[in-house]
């Protein structure tokens, strides 16, 4: 992957989306009230963690959430003024309200296949933005199958979300205003679901600066272009395990895969407690609060895997819309991860006064129990003797290493089995 053409591509081996294919789009998008011009934001608090300086581009702050209303426009507006107008999409959430509210603009229907398990937040606004939504399928690729089904029983137009020029061109919107935004950027960062966004936002980097590198992360449950690249066309994966829902996808398309190989310098892959972790830091240092896919971009920069020691680097946050279920479930994983909550499990005699002593230590570093059960009928324990399991808050490792010390120089043996399993 490079900037340039390798051995066996020749002149004549024309790039599916062009700069100028973006340069139109953004002229059909010139209008804060279809597309809006993002902020972006210095971070000094990233900067100390990676070396380097952090700029974060806040796509997440878009209409809708998220970067699809950029891609959507683009699209339907040129499909609408051909006539069409009703409109058929697949979407794990964000594409979903794109294409909605693109629809909606422009006096279109929309009817959006979304997964069962889809983020009731990204379900509700969907609606909420005039599209109509039939929740079917286990994962992104049985809901496409269900759409591409209807699509051929009407005359709606099918709207993919990523394997469309028009809706790369749309993409890479965001990518001439990145480099806009920052000219001197040595590299971006982008999440990759089917390729769509980082196909758009390359091309439009290597146009304005060739030497900008350009670095597609993937979460590690739903990885699949290293092996693409090696093997020369798309893989899909048969299921996807990861928070980061809006990356989802389990494979990109012959169409973003040529692109990658063009433009892309590298691929990373990041874990789902990387990710989770990179959520919770954002919140703090950044005040912002994104979804799992655009924080995949800040967890690459702040990981082992990628070295922007010096450099100017820009993450994209591209998506906001984190369900408040899944947000919870993602600050238990990093706050536990952090130590900031244990569960701690106390082996006792099973007498009056142990749970006040026991309590008494712990409120004695100035803890808080949030709650506590007895655990009796466990085969190790004799006779008399029970387990008390207490999840503790903290204030971090120092302070929940201490807390283990002073209930076991107590007498009691203990274990924080949220670390241990």
């Amino acid at each position: 992957m490079n900037s340039t053409e390798s051995d066996d591509q020749t002149e004549s081996d024309d790039p599916p989306v062009t700069y100028a294919d973006i340069e139109r789009a953004r002229k059909r998008l010139d209008d804060d009230t279809v597309v809006k011009e993002t902020p972006v934001e210095r971070s000094s608090s990233l900067d100390e963690f990676v070396g380097g300086t952090v700029y974060l581009k806040m796509e997440h702050l878009q209409w809708t959430g998220s970067f699809k209303p950029r891609g959507a426009y683009n699209k339907i507006t040129q499909d609408v003024d051909r006539g069409v107008d009703s409109f058929v999409a697949a979407s794990a959430g964000n594409h979903a309200q794109g294409v909605a509210l693109a629809a909606a603009n422009c006096g279109a229907e929309a009817t959006i296949f979304m997964p069962k398990n889809a983020p009731q937040a990204k379900v509700d606004a969907t609606r909420g933005y005039g599209g109509s939504v039939e929740l079917v399928g286990k994962d992104f690729q049985e809901t496409m199958a269900h759409a591409q089904a209807a699509v051929e029983e009407t005359d709606a137009e099918f709207v993919h979300a990523y394997d469309d020029p028009d809706i790369i061109a749309g993409q890479g919107t965001l990518g001439a205003e990145m480099y806009h935004d920052c000219p001197d950027v040595d590299t971006v960062v982008v999440p990759i679901g089917g390729g769509g966004l980082i196909s758009g936002v390359s091309t439009a980097i290597k146009h304005l600066s060739p030497e900008t590198r350009v670095v597609g992360v993937q979460a590690t449950g739903a990885e699949t272009v290293h092996e693409s690249l090696d093997k020369g066309m798309p893989v899909v994966l048969d299921e996807v395990d990861t928070i980061a829902d809006g990356i989802a996808t389990g494979g990109v398309s012959e169409l973003t895969l040529d692109i990658i190989e063009r433009n892309v310098d590298e691929i990373v892959t990041v874990s789902d407690t990387e990710i989770a972790q990179a959520i919770l830091l954002l919140m703090e240092r950044a005040k912002q609060v994104v979804e799992g896919a655009a924080a995949a971009s800040a967890a690459a920069v702040l990981s082992e895997s990628l070295d922007v020691t010096d450099e100017t680097v820009m993450p994209l946050l591209c998506g906001g819309n984190l369900d408040m279920t899944q947000l919870r479930t993602v600050l238990i994983h990093a706050l536990t991860e952090r130590r900031q909550l244990m569960r701690l499990r106390v082996r006792i005699d099973d007498r009056p006064g142990v749970l006040e002593d026991i309590s008494g230590t712990i409120a004695d570093y100035g803890a808080n129990i949030h709650d506590v059960r007895h655990d009796r009928s466990v085969d190790d324990l004799d006779v008399g003797e029970a387990y008390l399991v207490l999840n503790v808050e903290t204030s971090g490792i120092e302070h929940a290493n201490g807390i283990v010390d002073g209930i076991e120089a107590s007498g009691y043996p203990v274990e924080d089995i949220a670390r241990t399993n």
